[in-house]
């Protein structure tokens, strides 16, 4: 059956690698080695996606697990650096979708998403109104891979699993999609994409990137 919607993740995939000046600012502020605040910042990520913490708790709970001893305004700078890391452009990526929906298909993001940076894309990209739909886990309390996020996506597409792509940077997010019955592909580059289209023999339904 035809495919009816392609649904993107958000992070390496409509945005570029981290803001390189936000990460130095944040190694900076916290005095963290790049490995340290890597093991850190990944263990308490999850938490944060799933709505569990605001991203001032985050960078709070990060402070406490690292044995800093940072202020309020240090921690506040954070959180501002963190969303700026996340907030970078895939313009090639971000005229595909719409590419895509000239064509007629429908769009989403699915997104493990923080509150903090959430609100700096909306003030930032003007074309995340474009997506048909939009699912942030912090909202929803659960993010991938877990599969009733995925459900949630696709109940709000109206569409079936097979009718839908789904794109991630991360292995385990794809794989969980493919379990479901979509067509998944993980995200590296545009080139690589436009090659793994072809290679799926989706370029009668969907227009290439690039």
């Amino acid at each position: 059956m035809s495919l009816r919607a392609v649904i993107f993740d958000y992070g390496m995939v409509l945005t570029g690698p981290p803001d390189p000046e936000a990460r130095a600012a944040i190694l900076r502020i916290t005095g963290l080695s790049e490995e340290r605040l890597k093991d850190l910042y990944w263990a308490g990520r999850r938490a944060y996606d799933q709505g569990k913490l605001t991203g001032l708790g985050f960078w709070q709970k990060l402070a406490r697990d690292a044995k800093l001893d940072l202020s309020p305004a240090a921690i506040k700078e954070l959180n501002e650096w963190d969303a700026r890391m996340w907030t970078t452009e895939n313009p090639v990526m971000v005229a595909w979708q719409l590419a895509l929906k000239q064509r007629g298909l429908l769009t989403a993001i699915l997104s493990n998403m923080g509150d903090n940076v959430h609100a700096r894309m909306e003030r930032e990209f003007g074309w995340l109104a474009r997506f048909d739909v939009l699912v942030w886990s912090y909202e929803m309390g659960m993010a991938k891979p877990d599969p009733a996020i995925y459900r949630y996506a696709l109940k709000r597409l109206g569409v079936q699993p097979h009718e839908a792509l789904f794109l991630d940077d991360r292995a385990a997010n794809v794989e969980a999609a493919a379990a479901m019955g979509m067509k998944g592909l993980v995200f590296s580059t545009v080139e690589q994409l436009r090659r793994d289209l072809l290679a799926l023999g989706l370029d009668g339904q969907l227009p290439l990137p690039g």
